[in-house]
């Protein structure tokens, strides 16, 4: 399974952001947890923005 450089950096913004938002909850901080979900949602855009490109890679691939 090839992964491609969205789809990797956007499931990592998307851990990096359930942490942060978690991490915000624990401790209170209301803007960590904005941060952190707001982190995690442009993470989730920029994966399955990658998803879409090896989709669409991968259909070239085989002709259809």
């Amino acid at each position: 399974m090839n992964v491609n450089k969205d789809q990797l950096k956007g499931r990592t913004n998307e851990v990096e952001g359930k942490i942060k938002e978690v991490a915000g909850k624990v401790t209170g901080d209301k803007k960590l947890e904005v941060k952190g979900k707001v982190q995690g949602i442009v993470g989730e855009a920029q994966a399955k923005f990658g998803d879409v490109k090896k989709d669409e890679k991968d259909s070239f691939k085989k002709g259809t």
